[in-house]
């Protein structure tokens, strides 16, 4: 098989096969790596990085420079001897260059298909306008209406529109095309988070994924650390709020929330988030008592700023047509 080294060929039941990349939180990386740790998964093939990954520049350890490793990918296999289906698992520690994003799953949904994968499920954050204390939610996409039916007994969100980018979304539509079915997993990140690893998100995946599955996966290990992440930001904010020295003074709970809000204004909003305000725009201009629906659904996604010359030229227009 073409870019694929086997270590081993294992002999598996109806395979599930989970994929993850690096992205916003870690939520999908970190989810897959603890399911192998915990679940004791064996590697049984790797994938040849070098006609995807290319070096961008030297690491230096102690003073001495050196040429870094290319990314890798890992497949990892566990067998489910209380359950129907086993799993296959693909971890990669880095995003390849877009561009070569579809030949890139393509070499990846070989190995699926040779070991006859029943569903791909891949994860992914999914940024809201939440706090760092509040409970993770996770959202779900499908491939099909039916997968859609089947999850939406869960205690999950359905994400009805947008998108998922990076590979981490790619993945998915991509084996959909080669005719595999499949589910995203996504996990809630605070929006003024998404540089900051969110193991909260992450356990809150793979709970979600255990009762699917119905596979026992403890994520309690995730649950502490997600304490300890954020205890972490509160001493940082409260640190703010109080620290003496040179400069303006300490900050009160206003500007520790206009810090969230302009950390939040860096992120890009989702595609559907976008959609939907290009919309209501739209119907506020032809009737402006929607002008408040919009006004709330900006401010929902501290967006009201970028938008706010668009917002007031709808009054604007209005008072010069006389309404």
């Amino acid at each position: 098989m073409e870019g694929i080294k086997f270590l081993k060929r294992p002999r598996l039941k109806k395979p599930f096969f989970i994929v993850a990349w690096p992205g916003m939180g870690e939520v999908a990386f970190r989810a897959a790596s603890f399911i192998v740790e915990k679940l004791k998964a064996r590697e049984f093939a790797y994938m040849e990085a070098a006609d995807f990954f290319y070096l961008t520049g030297s690491v230096i350890q102690k003073g001495i420079v050196d040429i870094p490793k290319l990314p890798e990918g890992k497949f990892y296999f566990w067998k489910n001897k209380g359950g129907k289906n086993d799993l296959i698992i693909f971890l990669s520690n880095a995003q390849p260059d877009l561009s070569k994003a579809e030949s890139y799953s393509q070499r990846i949904i070989q190995v699926a298909k040779s070991f006859h994968v029943e569903m791909v499920i891949s994860f992914a954050s999914m940024p809201q306008p939440i706090d760092h204390t509040q409970d993770a939610g996770v959202w779900f996409s499908a491939t099909s209406p039916d997968i859609v039916a089947a999850l939406e007994k869960f205690d999950l969100h359905i994400l009805n529109e947008g998108m998922i980018s990076g590979m981490n979304g790619l993945f998915l539509g991509v084996a959909k095309k080669e005719g595999m079915k499949g589910f995203s997993l996504l996990g809630e990140i605070p929006l003024y988070t998404i540089q900051i690893e969110n193991p909260k998100a992450s356990a809150a995946v793979i709970t979600a994924l255990a009762k699917i599955l119905a596979i026992n996966i403890d994520a309690s290990g995730l649950a502490a650390q997600a304490r300890n992440m954020e205890n972490e930001i509160n001493k940082l904010l409260d640190y703010m709020k109080s620290a003496p020295g040179p400069g303006p003074g300490p900050i009160g709970e206003d500007e520790v929330e206009k810090i969230k809000k302009a950390l939040s204004q860096l992120t890009r909003l989702p595609a559907s988030i976008k959609d939907k305000i290009e919309q209501l725009f739209t119907a506020a201009e032809k009737d402006l008592s929607r002008a408040g629906e919009l006004k709330a659904e900006l401010d929902k996604w501290n967006a009201y700023r970028e938008y706010e010359d668009r917002f007031l030229d709808l009054f604007r227009k209005s008072k010069e047509k006389g309404n």
